[in-house]
Protein backbone atom coordinates (compact mmCIF):
# COMPACT_ATOMS: atom_id res chain seq x y z
CA UNK A 1 0.00 0.00 0.00
CA UNK A 2 1.46 3.54 -0.87
CA UNK A 3 2.21 5.41 1.82
CA UNK A 4 0.30 8.90 2.37
CA UNK A 5 2.44 12.08 1.79
CA UNK A 6 2.23 14.58 4.75
CA UNK A 7 -0.04 16.97 2.10
CA UNK A 8 -2.51 14.16 1.79
CA UNK A 9 -2.58 13.62 5.72
CA UNK A 10 -3.08 17.01 6.83
CA UNK A 11 -5.70 16.94 4.01
CA UNK A 12 -7.89 13.81 5.62
CA UNK A 13 -7.27 15.74 9.17
CA UNK A 14 -8.80 19.36 7.98
CA UNK A 15 -11.43 17.04 5.79
CA UNK A 16 -12.54 15.97 9.73
CA UNK A 17 -13.79 19.39 10.68
CA UNK A 18 -16.57 18.82 8.00
CA UNK A 19 -18.46 16.52 10.18
CA UNK A 20 -17.23 17.98 13.18
CA UNK A 21 -16.65 21.07 13.33
CA UNK A 22 -14.21 22.89 15.73
CA UNK A 23 -16.86 25.39 16.52
CA UNK A 24 -19.47 21.85 17.44
CA UNK A 25 -17.31 20.99 20.27
CA UNK A 26 -19.55 23.48 22.52
CA UNK A 27 -22.47 21.33 22.47
CA UNK A 28 -22.54 19.00 25.65
CA UNK A 29 -25.78 17.64 23.52
CA UNK A 30 -29.21 16.75 25.24
CA UNK A 31 -28.44 14.47 27.98
CA UNK A 32 -31.72 12.46 28.59
CA UNK A 33 -30.03 9.71 31.31
CA UNK A 34 -30.43 9.06 34.97
CA UNK A 35 -26.97 9.52 36.14
CA UNK A 36 -27.91 6.98 39.36
CA UNK A 37 -29.10 4.22 36.65
CA UNK A 38 -25.69 4.27 35.30
CA UNK A 39 -23.30 4.73 38.62
CA UNK A 40 -25.30 1.43 39.53
CA UNK A 41 -24.59 -0.41 36.22
CA UNK A 42 -20.91 0.73 36.86
CA UNK A 43 -20.95 -0.83 40.24
CA UNK A 44 -22.15 -4.27 39.12
CA UNK A 45 -19.98 -7.02 39.99
CA UNK A 46 -18.15 -5.01 42.18
CA UNK A 47 -17.54 -6.23 46.07
CA UNK A 48 -20.80 -5.60 47.25
CA UNK A 49 -19.52 -4.66 50.68
CA UNK A 50 -17.38 -2.13 49.11
CA UNK A 51 -20.22 -0.30 46.65
CA UNK A 52 -20.93 2.08 49.67
CA UNK A 53 -17.19 3.13 50.07
CA UNK A 54 -16.84 4.20 46.77
CA UNK A 55 -19.92 5.74 46.40
CA UNK A 56 -18.80 7.93 50.04
CA UNK A 57 -15.60 8.52 48.71
CA UNK A 58 -17.78 10.16 45.85
CA UNK A 59 -19.85 11.86 47.81
CA UNK A 60 -16.77 14.45 49.36
CA UNK A 61 -17.28 17.24 46.43
CA UNK A 62 -18.46 17.85 42.77
CA UNK A 63 -14.70 16.37 41.77
CA UNK A 64 -14.24 13.38 43.40
CA UNK A 65 -18.34 12.43 41.94
CA UNK A 66 -16.77 13.41 38.37
CA UNK A 67 -13.35 10.99 39.30
CA UNK A 68 -15.58 8.23 39.46
CA UNK A 69 -18.40 9.11 37.06
CA UNK A 70 -16.04 8.41 33.35
CA UNK A 71 -19.15 5.89 32.53
CA UNK A 72 -20.90 8.67 32.58
CA UNK A 73 -19.59 11.23 30.65
CA UNK A 74 -18.29 8.59 28.31
CA UNK A 75 -22.38 8.12 27.87
CA UNK A 76 -22.52 11.90 26.84
CA UNK A 77 -19.72 12.08 24.71
CA UNK A 78 -21.09 8.82 22.72
CA UNK A 79 -24.22 11.50 22.28
CA UNK A 80 -22.45 14.20 20.41
CA UNK A 81 -20.76 13.93 16.50
CA UNK A 82 -17.59 12.95 16.86
CA UNK A 83 -13.75 13.94 14.90
CA UNK A 84 -13.64 10.37 13.57
CA UNK A 85 -10.01 10.93 14.48
CA UNK A 86 -9.70 7.85 16.69
CA UNK A 87 -6.47 7.03 18.56
CA UNK A 88 -5.56 4.27 21.66
CA UNK A 89 -7.04 7.16 23.70
CA UNK A 90 -6.46 7.27 28.02
CA UNK A 91 -10.30 7.02 28.23
CA UNK A 92 -10.11 8.88 32.00
CA UNK A 93 -7.71 11.15 31.47
CA UNK A 94 -8.97 13.76 34.43
CA UNK A 95 -6.17 16.16 36.05
CA UNK A 96 -5.61 13.12 38.65
CA UNK A 97 -4.83 10.83 36.18
CA UNK A 98 -1.46 12.27 35.70
CA UNK A 99 1.84 12.00 37.70
CA UNK A 100 5.38 11.17 38.20
CA UNK A 101 7.16 8.42 38.49
CA UNK A 102 10.46 6.22 38.02
CA UNK A 103 11.23 5.23 34.40
CA UNK A 104 13.75 1.68 34.92
CA UNK A 105 16.71 3.98 34.58
CA UNK A 106 15.65 5.35 37.96
CA UNK A 107 14.84 8.79 36.06
CA UNK A 108 11.83 10.86 36.85
CA UNK A 109 9.26 11.14 34.02
CA UNK A 110 5.70 12.70 34.14
CA UNK A 111 2.72 11.13 32.06
CA UNK A 112 -0.62 9.29 32.12
CA UNK A 113 -0.41 7.06 35.02
CA UNK A 114 -4.52 5.09 34.72
CA UNK A 115 -5.26 3.18 31.58
CA UNK A 116 -8.45 0.89 33.08
CA UNK A 117 -10.50 2.66 30.01
CA UNK A 118 -7.72 2.66 27.83
CA UNK A 119 -9.78 1.86 24.18
CA UNK A 120 -9.79 3.13 20.87
CA UNK A 121 -11.73 6.13 20.33
CA UNK A 122 -11.93 9.93 19.12
CA UNK A 123 -8.66 11.76 20.18
CA UNK A 124 -11.23 14.99 21.77
CA UNK A 125 -13.08 12.38 23.98
CA UNK A 126 -9.56 12.60 26.09
CA UNK A 127 -9.44 15.89 25.77
CA UNK A 128 -13.14 16.92 26.86
CA UNK A 129 -12.53 14.78 30.28
CA UNK A 130 -9.33 16.46 30.84
CA UNK A 131 -10.70 20.18 30.27
CA UNK A 132 -14.45 19.31 32.09
CA UNK A 133 -11.78 17.79 35.36
CA UNK A 134 -10.03 21.36 35.19
CA UNK A 135 -13.31 23.14 35.47
CA UNK A 136 -14.17 21.02 38.21
CA UNK A 137 -11.20 21.26 39.99
CA UNK A 138 -10.99 25.03 39.76
CA UNK A 139 -14.60 25.67 41.14
CA UNK A 140 -14.29 22.92 43.89
CA UNK A 141 -10.86 25.43 44.89
CA UNK A 142 -13.10 28.44 44.40
CA UNK A 143 -11.71 30.01 41.97
CA UNK A 144 -13.78 32.64 39.35
CA UNK A 145 -14.89 31.86 36.10
CA UNK A 146 -12.36 33.53 33.93
CA UNK A 147 -9.46 31.79 35.85
CA UNK A 148 -11.45 27.85 35.21
CA UNK A 149 -11.53 29.84 31.39
CA UNK A 150 -8.03 30.02 31.31
CA UNK A 151 -7.21 26.82 32.29
CA UNK A 152 -8.91 25.26 29.87
CA UNK A 153 -7.39 27.21 27.14
CA UNK A 154 -3.59 27.08 28.51
CA UNK A 155 -4.33 23.30 28.84
CA UNK A 156 -5.63 23.17 25.09
CA UNK A 157 -3.34 25.71 23.19
CA UNK A 158 -0.13 23.52 25.15
CA UNK A 159 -1.76 20.85 23.61
CA UNK A 160 -2.21 21.99 20.09
CA UNK A 161 1.31 23.56 20.04
CA UNK A 162 2.90 20.67 21.41
CA UNK A 163 0.91 18.57 18.68
CA UNK A 164 2.04 20.78 15.63
CA UNK A 165 5.51 20.02 16.88
CA UNK A 166 5.07 16.74 17.19
CA UNK A 167 4.13 17.07 13.47
CA UNK A 168 7.19 17.62 12.42
CA UNK A 169 8.64 14.35 14.24
CA UNK A 170 10.41 10.98 12.76
CA UNK A 171 8.76 7.99 13.78
CA UNK A 172 11.69 7.45 16.64
CA UNK A 173 11.90 10.87 17.99
CA UNK A 174 8.34 10.84 19.17
CA UNK A 175 8.92 7.41 20.35
CA UNK A 176 12.09 8.16 22.46
CA UNK A 177 10.37 11.33 23.34
CA UNK A 178 10.17 11.32 27.17
CA UNK A 179 8.49 14.58 29.57
CA UNK A 180 11.40 14.58 32.28
CA UNK A 181 11.66 17.12 35.18
CA UNK A 182 14.46 18.93 33.62
CA UNK A 183 12.34 19.25 30.29
CA UNK A 184 9.49 20.05 32.15
CA UNK A 185 11.77 22.75 34.90
CA UNK A 186 12.73 24.21 31.28
CA UNK A 187 9.91 25.22 29.51
CA UNK A 188 6.73 24.96 31.90
CA UNK A 189 7.56 25.87 35.12
CA UNK A 190 9.16 29.14 36.86
CA UNK A 191 11.46 29.18 39.34
CA UNK A 192 8.82 29.14 42.65
CA UNK A 193 6.59 26.34 40.95
CA UNK A 194 10.21 24.48 40.17
CA UNK A 195 10.79 24.56 44.14
CA UNK A 196 7.67 22.58 44.81
CA UNK A 197 8.05 20.08 42.26
CA UNK A 198 11.33 19.46 43.06
CA UNK A 199 9.89 18.91 47.07
CA UNK A 200 7.80 16.77 45.82
CA UNK A 201 10.24 14.91 43.78
CA UNK A 202 12.43 14.85 46.73
CA UNK A 203 9.65 12.93 48.50
CA UNK A 204 8.62 10.56 45.81
CA UNK A 205 12.86 9.17 46.13
CA UNK A 206 11.48 7.58 49.56
CA UNK A 207 8.39 6.33 48.11
CA UNK A 208 10.27 2.73 47.24
CA UNK A 209 9.29 -0.79 47.99
CA UNK A 210 11.82 -1.18 50.75
CA UNK A 211 10.37 2.07 52.87
CA UNK A 212 6.87 0.70 51.94
CA UNK A 213 7.67 -2.75 53.76
CA UNK A 214 8.27 -0.85 56.62
CA UNK A 215 4.96 0.80 56.63
CA UNK A 216 3.10 -2.09 55.47
CA UNK A 217 4.96 -5.30 56.91
CA UNK A 218 5.99 -7.47 59.73
CA UNK A 219 8.48 -10.25 59.71
CA UNK A 220 7.62 -13.41 62.39
CA UNK A 221 10.87 -14.94 61.65
CA UNK A 222 10.09 -16.71 58.68
CA UNK A 223 8.19 -14.72 56.80
CA UNK A 224 6.69 -11.59 55.82
CA UNK A 225 2.94 -10.62 56.78
CA UNK A 226 0.78 -7.82 55.26
CA UNK A 227 -0.68 -6.00 58.24
CA UNK A 228 -4.61 -5.59 57.71
CA UNK A 229 -5.91 -1.76 57.85
CA UNK A 230 -9.61 -2.42 56.78
CA UNK A 231 -11.34 -1.00 54.90
CA UNK A 232 -8.12 -0.45 52.54
CA UNK A 233 -5.81 -3.46 53.03
CA UNK A 234 -6.87 -6.75 54.20
CA UNK A 235 -6.91 -10.91 53.76
CA UNK A 236 -10.04 -11.70 52.04
CA UNK A 237 -10.11 -15.06 54.08
CA UNK A 238 -8.92 -13.26 57.69
CA UNK A 239 -11.14 -11.91 60.02
CA UNK A 240 -11.58 -8.58 58.72
CA UNK A 241 -12.41 -9.34 55.61
CA UNK A 242 -14.97 -6.99 53.84
CA UNK A 243 -16.13 -10.35 51.29
CA UNK A 244 -19.45 -11.73 51.77
CA UNK A 245 -19.09 -15.38 52.22
CA UNK A 246 -20.49 -16.33 49.12
CA UNK A 247 -17.44 -13.91 47.26
CA UNK A 248 -14.93 -15.84 49.25
CA UNK A 249 -15.84 -19.42 48.22
CA UNK A 250 -13.70 -18.42 45.02
CA UNK A 251 -10.99 -18.26 47.30
CA UNK A 252 -11.91 -20.99 49.40
CA UNK A 253 -12.34 -23.29 47.11
CA UNK A 254 -8.25 -22.99 46.48
CA UNK A 255 -5.44 -22.50 48.23
CA UNK A 256 -4.47 -19.26 47.23
CA UNK A 257 -0.90 -20.03 46.87
CA UNK A 258 -2.40 -22.71 44.15
CA UNK A 259 -4.48 -19.67 42.40
CA UNK A 260 -1.92 -17.49 42.74
CA UNK A 261 0.80 -19.60 41.27
CA UNK A 262 -1.35 -20.67 38.17
CA UNK A 263 -2.22 -16.46 37.57
CA UNK A 264 1.54 -16.26 37.92
CA UNK A 265 2.48 -18.81 35.83
CA UNK A 266 -0.15 -16.69 33.22
CA UNK A 267 1.44 -13.61 34.17
CA UNK A 268 4.78 -14.66 33.20
CA UNK A 269 4.14 -16.07 29.85
CA UNK A 270 3.42 -12.31 28.75
CA UNK A 271 6.77 -11.53 30.05
CA UNK A 272 9.59 -10.86 28.18
CA UNK A 273 12.41 -13.72 28.99
CA UNK A 274 14.72 -11.42 31.07
CA UNK A 275 11.71 -9.91 33.22
CA UNK A 276 10.78 -13.46 33.58
CA UNK A 277 14.43 -14.06 34.90
CA UNK A 278 13.94 -11.17 37.32
CA UNK A 279 11.21 -12.44 38.65
CA UNK A 280 12.53 -16.00 38.84
CA UNK A 281 14.67 -14.28 42.21
CA UNK A 282 11.66 -13.75 44.22
CA UNK A 283 9.73 -15.66 46.21
CA UNK A 284 5.48 -15.11 47.31
CA UNK A 285 5.25 -14.15 51.21
CA UNK A 286 1.87 -12.54 51.50
CA UNK A 287 -1.51 -11.84 49.52
CA UNK A 288 -3.87 -9.04 50.58
CA UNK A 289 -6.99 -7.26 49.14
CA UNK A 290 -6.40 -3.78 48.66
CA UNK A 291 -8.83 -0.93 47.95
CA UNK A 292 -7.81 1.74 45.49
CA UNK A 293 -8.79 5.24 44.33
CA UNK A 294 -12.34 6.71 43.59
CA UNK A 295 -13.48 5.06 40.51
CA UNK A 296 -11.98 1.51 41.03
CA UNK A 297 -13.28 1.19 45.14
CA UNK A 298 -14.81 -2.46 44.12
CA UNK A 299 -12.76 -3.77 41.67
CA UNK A 300 -10.85 -6.72 42.63
CA UNK A 301 -7.31 -5.77 43.55
CA UNK A 302 -4.60 -7.24 45.48
CA UNK A 303 -1.56 -7.15 46.67
CA UNK A 304 1.44 -9.34 46.76
CA UNK A 305 4.45 -9.59 48.67
CA UNK A 306 7.39 -11.31 47.56
CA UNK A 307 11.58 -10.89 48.23
CA UNK A 308 14.62 -12.31 47.28
CA UNK A 309 17.08 -13.48 48.33
CA UNK A 310 18.40 -11.08 50.57
CA UNK A 311 15.09 -9.94 52.30
CA UNK A 312 14.73 -6.84 49.76
CA UNK A 313 11.18 -6.53 49.12
CA UNK A 314 8.61 -6.23 45.51
CA UNK A 315 5.07 -5.41 45.86
CA UNK A 316 3.35 -6.29 43.04
CA UNK A 317 -0.40 -5.17 42.15
CA UNK A 318 -3.06 -7.55 40.27
CA UNK A 319 -5.61 -5.67 39.59
CA UNK A 320 -9.07 -6.47 37.86
CA UNK A 321 -9.60 -5.09 34.78
CA UNK A 322 -12.99 -4.43 33.38
CA UNK A 323 -14.22 -3.47 29.98
CA UNK A 324 -13.96 -0.29 29.05
CA UNK A 325 -16.36 2.42 29.21
CA UNK A 326 -15.37 3.70 26.01
CA UNK A 327 -15.29 0.74 24.31
CA UNK A 328 -19.12 0.27 26.15
CA UNK A 329 -20.13 3.68 23.84
CA UNK A 330 -18.00 3.82 21.17
CA UNK A 331 -17.06 1.03 18.41
CA UNK A 332 -14.04 0.24 19.16
CA UNK A 333 -12.47 -3.18 18.01
CA UNK A 334 -13.03 -6.10 20.75
CA UNK A 335 -10.52 -7.06 23.09
CA UNK A 336 -9.78 -10.65 24.07
CA UNK A 337 -8.35 -10.13 27.22
CA UNK A 338 -8.95 -6.63 29.64
CA UNK A 339 -5.96 -7.06 30.86
CA UNK A 340 -3.72 -7.16 28.02
CA UNK A 341 -5.90 -3.96 26.63
CA UNK A 342 -4.60 -2.00 29.86
CA UNK A 343 -1.56 -3.51 28.95
CA UNK A 344 -0.68 -2.98 25.57
CA UNK A 345 -2.51 0.58 25.75
CA UNK A 346 -0.30 1.36 28.71
CA UNK A 347 2.91 0.45 26.35
CA UNK A 348 1.49 3.11 23.39
CA UNK A 349 0.70 5.71 25.49
CA UNK A 350 3.30 6.22 27.72
CA UNK A 351 6.67 7.10 27.00
CA UNK A 352 8.62 4.78 29.44
CA UNK A 353 6.35 1.87 31.10
CA UNK A 354 6.59 -0.10 34.54
CA UNK A 355 8.70 -3.33 33.53
CA UNK A 356 6.39 -5.70 35.35
CA UNK A 357 3.61 -5.13 33.34
CA UNK A 358 1.80 -7.98 32.08
CA UNK A 359 -2.01 -10.19 32.34
CA UNK A 360 -3.48 -12.91 33.41
CA UNK A 361 -7.28 -14.65 34.19
CA UNK A 362 -8.53 -14.68 37.93
CA UNK A 363 -10.82 -16.75 40.03
CA UNK A 364 -14.44 -16.58 37.85
CA UNK A 365 -12.70 -16.11 34.68
CA UNK A 366 -12.17 -12.56 35.71
CA UNK A 367 -9.22 -10.53 33.73
CA UNK A 368 -6.51 -9.12 36.43
CA UNK A 369 -2.92 -7.10 35.09
CA UNK A 370 0.06 -6.86 37.13
CA UNK A 371 2.34 -3.60 38.22
CA UNK A 372 4.54 -2.72 40.84
CA UNK A 373 2.29 -1.08 43.52
CA UNK A 374 4.30 1.80 43.76
CA UNK A 375 8.17 3.13 42.31
CA UNK A 376 8.87 6.68 43.29
CA UNK A 377 5.48 7.85 42.45
CA UNK A 378 4.58 11.71 42.46
CA UNK A 379 0.82 12.80 42.41
CA UNK A 380 -0.39 16.11 42.35
CA UNK A 381 -2.49 17.83 45.71
CA UNK A 382 -4.31 19.92 43.75
CA UNK A 383 -5.95 20.85 47.57
CA UNK A 384 -2.31 23.00 47.80
CA UNK A 385 -2.26 24.62 44.54
CA UNK A 386 -2.82 28.04 44.03
CA UNK A 387 -3.83 29.82 40.75
CA UNK A 388 -0.42 30.10 39.13
CA UNK A 389 1.18 26.44 40.01
CA UNK A 390 -2.60 24.91 38.69
CA UNK A 391 -1.93 27.05 35.54
CA UNK A 392 1.26 25.59 35.33
CA UNK A 393 -0.16 21.69 35.49
CA UNK A 394 -3.16 22.76 33.33
CA UNK A 395 0.02 23.03 30.80
CA UNK A 396 1.83 19.93 31.66
CA UNK A 397 -1.14 17.94 31.32
CA UNK A 398 -1.85 19.06 27.70
CA UNK A 399 2.03 18.36 26.89
CA UNK A 400 1.76 15.21 28.10
CA UNK A 401 -1.38 14.10 26.61
CA UNK A 402 -0.50 15.70 22.91
CA UNK A 403 2.78 13.25 23.09
CA UNK A 404 0.62 10.51 24.36
CA UNK A 405 -2.01 10.77 21.17
CA UNK A 406 1.02 11.10 19.25
CA UNK A 407 3.28 8.29 20.06
CA UNK A 408 -0.17 5.83 20.79
CA UNK A 409 -1.21 7.11 17.19
CA UNK A 410 1.37 8.09 14.75
CA UNK A 411 -1.54 10.64 13.73
CA UNK A 412 -0.06 13.75 14.87
CA UNK A 413 -0.20 15.81 11.31
CA UNK A 414 -3.89 14.63 11.10
CA UNK A 415 -4.72 15.66 14.45
CA UNK A 416 -2.95 18.86 14.49
CA UNK A 417 -4.29 20.07 10.27
CA UNK A 418 -7.85 19.40 12.32
CA UNK A 419 -7.05 21.76 15.06
CA UNK A 420 -5.17 24.03 13.21
CA UNK A 421 -3.40 27.29 14.51
CA UNK A 422 -6.01 29.28 15.62
CA UNK A 423 -8.05 29.61 19.55
CA UNK A 424 -11.36 28.70 17.86
CA UNK A 425 -10.84 24.64 19.01
CA UNK A 426 -9.86 25.64 22.21
CA UNK A 427 -12.70 28.15 22.76
CA UNK A 428 -15.23 25.58 21.70
CA UNK A 429 -13.57 23.15 24.79
CA UNK A 430 -13.37 25.96 27.10
CA UNK A 431 -17.53 26.21 26.45
CA UNK A 432 -17.70 22.65 26.34
CA UNK A 433 -16.14 22.23 29.81
CA UNK A 434 -18.06 25.00 31.44
CA UNK A 435 -21.25 23.43 30.30
CA UNK A 436 -20.32 20.28 31.28
CA UNK A 437 -19.04 21.32 34.47
CA UNK A 438 -22.49 22.52 35.24
CA UNK A 439 -23.78 19.09 34.23
CA UNK A 440 -21.49 17.17 37.06
CA UNK A 441 -22.98 19.64 39.71
CA UNK A 442 -26.07 18.48 38.59
CA UNK A 443 -25.41 14.86 38.89
CA UNK A 444 -23.37 15.42 41.75
CA UNK A 445 -26.69 16.52 43.79
CA UNK A 446 -29.02 14.30 42.00
CA UNK A 447 -26.38 11.55 43.62
CA UNK A 448 -26.23 13.52 46.94
CA UNK A 449 -30.23 13.20 46.77
CA UNK A 450 -30.25 9.11 46.36
CA UNK A 451 -27.26 8.48 49.30
CA UNK A 452 -29.60 10.90 51.07
CA UNK A 453 -32.50 9.09 50.54
CA UNK A 454 -31.48 5.79 50.62
CA UNK A 455 -31.60 4.45 47.18
CA UNK A 456 -27.58 4.38 47.12
CA UNK A 457 -25.45 3.65 50.49
CA UNK A 458 -22.71 5.80 51.17
CA UNK A 459 -20.15 5.48 53.46
CA UNK A 460 -16.84 6.66 54.79
CA UNK A 461 -13.36 5.02 54.99
CA UNK A 462 -13.72 6.81 58.99
CA UNK A 463 -17.23 5.00 59.38
CA UNK A 464 -16.37 1.51 57.69
CA UNK A 465 -12.74 1.72 59.77
CA UNK A 466 -14.62 1.67 62.94
CA UNK A 467 -16.52 -1.72 62.32
CA UNK A 468 -13.26 -3.00 62.61
CA UNK A 469 -11.13 -3.36 65.27
CA UNK A 470 -7.42 -4.41 64.21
Amino acid sequence: MKASTIAEREARGRAAREHSKRSSHRAVGELHRNPIELLKQSSEGRVERLVPLRYGRMSVSPFTFYRGTAIIQAHDLSRVPDTGLTMPICGDGHLMNFGGFATPERQLVFDLNDFDEVATGPFEWDLKRLTASLVVAARHMRLSRGAAENLVMTAVTEYRDRMAQYAQCGALELWYDRITFDRMAETALTPERRRIVRRGMEKAASRTHENLLEKMAEHDGDRWTIRDAPPALFHVLGANTLFTPEETEAFKGHNWRKMLERMWGEYLKTMSHDRRELLSHFTVQDIVFKVVGVGSVGTRCMVVLNVDHMGKPLFLQLKEARPSVVAQYYKSPPVKHEGERVVQGQRMLQAASDIFLGWANGPLGRHFYFRQLRDMKLSANIELFDTDLLEGYAKLCGWIMARAHAKASGEAIEVSAYIGRSDQFAESLAAYAASYADQVERDYDVFLKACRSGELEARTDEDMAADFRV
